[in-house]
């Protein structure tokens, strides 16, 4: 027997008196009948997940429920390659998050469903910034709903410990690394750092961005001048990373990234750089910006923005309940109250412009102002290790370079050399 079949037998049994409570139950079985979405993603961090669980709570509201496919691996590598045998095998999931590139790349092969009717009738070309429209449009059609906006030049510091060492907030990469000198000296580990290829390259193209400026991060990691990837400036930038890796510990190969921001909230290392997702983690363990710990540009990247969007995409289905649910979950994820509040437990901005930040915390407010000053001033550019600067086989290929110089001790130059190499052979 059906639920609704139980709901009408307790209709016709029960007194009127009865009456509101059976219909309720009737209620709640049509609201289950709704459907279930599956959501392939890799957010499986403890703040990821519970901002993840905003979306699921938002949906249940209406009626519609939830099949989580979490593939873990930051950067979403590991999920791409789940996604891709998913699509082959003609078995693709409801929706999946990606980033820029990603993106691109299913709506070129014909297999996303656009979003057009939700965001003419939410105006999404009126409140996301070009750079992320950018990326969520696919020849004038809209085919991803943003999220947020995360921007990777951010470094997280434990403030105790900065206060225990004297260490005034870094202006300038050379008082940058004079801190965290400071802090082996007596004794800590300096920089807090996850030996992975993805955080390998956030953590480059933060030094790429702090050594060359604005001007010389859009020609190497953007535009892939050859000219900029093999130059002197890239070399400096190779020594300024190798002069940085001093400050690491040896137990770094491998890590995770959480794991690496853990060492800064349990006071095990002075500062990681890294995506504000980082902060997710800070605000999941009831700490508070400003007194338990710190957040800033890295120093020389003040002037600019770095960033990714993850990004929403539904596939293509001839199902109409499934295209019903599809629009209802892009609907929520670009609408305001959503948008603020994923963002409070993500550790993100908005994607959205026009909000109020007063639900933010201080370190949001000043990077959702930072966004928008960078959006206006053309300083909001694509993070290379999280596929908003180039492609994924650029991308890959850097990933490659990056993490072998980071274990071994090859050259500036031979770097600098093997990088320009490398984009050249991915992009022929």
């Amino acid at each position: 027997m059906t639920r609704t079949t139980k709901a009408r037998t307790l209709l016709n049994c029960m007194s009127c008196a009865l009456l509101p409570l059976a219909l309720a139950i009737t209620g709640v079985a049509q609201a289950q009948d709704n459907g279930e979405v599956e959501v392939l993603n890799w957010w499986t961090s403890g703040s990821e997940a519970k901002a993840l669980g905003a979306l699921k709570d938002d949906l249940a509201e209406k009626g519609i429920g939830w099949k989580n496919m979490p593939v873990a691996g930051g950067a979403g590598t590991n999920a791409m390659a789940v996604l891709r045998s998913r699509i082959t095998s003609g078995n693709p999931p409801t929706a999946a998050q990606v980033l820029g590139y990603d993106a691109r790349d299913w709506a070129e092969r014909d297999a996303l469903a656009t979003l057009d009717d939700v965001a003419t009738s939410e105006q999404w070309n009126d409140v996301f910034p070009a750079a992320i429209q950018d990326f969520a449009k696919h020849d004038g059609h809209w085919i991803a709903a943003p999220f947020e906006i995360h921007s990777t030049n951010w470094v997280w510091a434990n403030k105790s410990m900065m206060d225990e060492l004297g260490i005034e907030q870094p202006t300038s990469w050379d008082e940058f690394i004079a801190s965290l000198k400071k802090a082996k000296e007596a004794g800590y580990t300096g920089l807090a750092y996850g030996g992975q290829p993805w955080q390998d390259t956030t953590v480059f193209e933060n030094v790429v961005l702090a050594t060359g400026g604005a001007d010389f991060y859009r020609q190497a990691l953007i535009d892939l001048d050859p000219q900029a990837l093999d130059s002197d400036t890239m070399v400096e930038t190779f020594d300024n990373l190798r002069e940085l890796l001093k400050y690491k510990d040896d137990n770094s190969p491998g890590r995770d990234w959480n794991l690496a921001t853990a060492m800064v909230i349990n006071g095990k290392a002075l500062y990681q750089i890294m995506g504000d997702w980082a902060k997710g983690e800070f605000l999941n363990a009831n700490l508070e910006p400003g007194k338990d710990f710190m957040c800033f540009r890295t120093p020389g990247t003040q002037d600019a923005v770095t960033f990714n969007s993850d990004l929403m995409i539904m596939f293509e289905t001839d199902d109409g309940q499934q295209q019903a649910m599809q629009k209802t979950m892009a609907q929520i994820i670009g609408s305001p109250d959503f948008q603020i509040a994923f963002s409070q437990i993500k550790g993100s901005v908005p994607a959205r412009t026009g909000l109020s930040a007063d639900k933010l915390d201080a370190c949001a407010q000043r990077g959702y102002e930072q966004v928008k000053a960078a959006a206006d001033n053309d300083t909001l550019m694509g993070s290379l290790a999280h596929g908003y600067a180039a492609p994924a086989s650029v991308k890959n290929a850097v990933f490659d370079i990056i993490s072998s110089f980071v274990n071994s001790d090859m050259p500036s130059d031979v770097a600098a050399e093997q990088l320009a190499a490398a984009v050249q052979s991915a992009t022929s």
